[in-house]
C-alpha cells in the first residue's frame, strides 16, 4: 500500500585529508531525489584541499566543521550533537549511497521503521567493483545477528536517532559494532530493504589495524553475548572463513 513516509534524514561524513574521494561521497548525498536530507560533515582539520571540496559544495551541506579531533569516533559523536533528522545515517569520505534514488527507495519499503538496512557493494581503491559484501546482510536483523560477525556495513543501516547513543570512544576502531548492537536492542520495527544501499571503499583504518580490530571486536561480542559462547562463535567464524577461501581458490585455479 502506498504510503507518504517522508522524515528528515542526517547523513553524517566524517574525513580527514580524503582530498581523492570526498567529493564522490559529497556528490551521492546531496544528489539525492529524496530532498528532507540534512547533510552534515565533520572535517578534522584536513591540508590537503579537503576542505576546498567542501566549500565548493556547501551550498548544499546542512552544516561543516573543519578542526582537529581525537579520532574518528570522536569526530561521529560531533556529527551526532549536531544531527536534528528523525533517522542518521553515516557516509564516510569514500563511501557512497547506492545511487540518486536509494533514499527515496529506502523510505518507500516501510513507514515509521526504527532500522532500516540493505547490503552493500565492495569496491577497491581504483573504483572497481569487488561485488558484494562476504557476509549476507541476515533475513531478519535483531541485536543476536552479529554473533559470527558484523552482517550489515555501517553505512547501509538507518536508526531512528531517538534510540541512538553516542559512540564509545573506548573503542577506537570498531566502535561502531557497539552502537548499532546498542540501538538494535532498543529497536521495535527493524526493515530489510532488500536493495543494495551503500557502495563501500574497502582498506580503512580497520583494515591497517586489524589485529586491533579484531581484539576489540571479540571484547564488544563478548559483552553482548557472553565469553564461552563468543568462543564458540569465533570458531565457526574461523571454519566458515577456511571454507570461503579454500572454495574460492579452487574456483580461481
Amino acid at each position: 500500500m502506498p504510503h507518504d513516509f517522508r522524515p528528515r534524514l542526517t547523513v553524517i561524513t566524517v574525513v580527514y585529508n580524503n582530498v581523492k574521494d570526498i567529493e564522490r561521497t559529497i556528490l551521492s548525498v546531496t544528489q539525492q531525489s529524496y530532498r528532507n536530507i540534512e547533510y552534515i560533515i565533520i572535517d578534522g582539520g584536513s591540508t590537503d584541499g579537503t576542505v576546498d571540496i567542501i566549500k565548493r559544495h556547501q551550498q548544499y551541506i546542512s552544516k561543516w566543521v573543519s578542526e582537529a579531533d581525537e579520532g574518528i569516533y570522536n569526530a561521529m559523536n560531533k556529527g551526532l550533537a549536531m544531527a536534528s533528522g528523525d533517522y542518521i545515517l553515516f557516509m564516510n569520505s569514500g563511501d557512497e549511497i547506492y545511487d540518486h534514488t536509494t533514499v527515496e527507495k529506502v523510505f518507500a519499503t516501510s513507514p515509521d521503521a526504527d532500522i532500516y538496512y540493505g547490503e552493500t557493494e565492495m569496491f577497491d581503491s581504483n573504483w572497481q567493483s569487488l561485488g558484494r559484501r562476504r557476509h549476507k546482510t541476515p533475513e531478519n536483523f535483531t541485536w543476536q545477528s552479529f554473533k559470527y560477525g558484523m552482517t550489515i556495513s555501517h553505512q547501509a543501516i538507518y536508526i531512528r536517532r531517538s534510540i541512538t547513543e553516542p559512540y564509545d570512544e573506548y573503542y577506537k576502531l570498531s566502535a561502531d559494532i557497539d552502537w548499532i548492537l546498542k540501538a538494535a536492542q532498543k529497536a521495535k520495527n527493524i526493515v530489510n530493504t532488500h536493495l543494495y544501499v551503500a557502495k563501500y571503499l574497502v582498506g580503512g583504518m580497520s583494515k591497517k589495524r586489524h589485529r586491533q580490530s579484531l581484539m576489540e571486536r571479540f571484547e564488544i561480542f563478548t559483552e553482548y553475548y557472553g565469553f564461552v559462547p563468543n568462543l564458540v562463535h569465533h570458531a565457526v567464524i574461523a571454519a566458515r572463513l577456511g571454507w570461503y577461501y579454500l572454495k574460492n581458490k579452487r574456483t580461481n585455479d
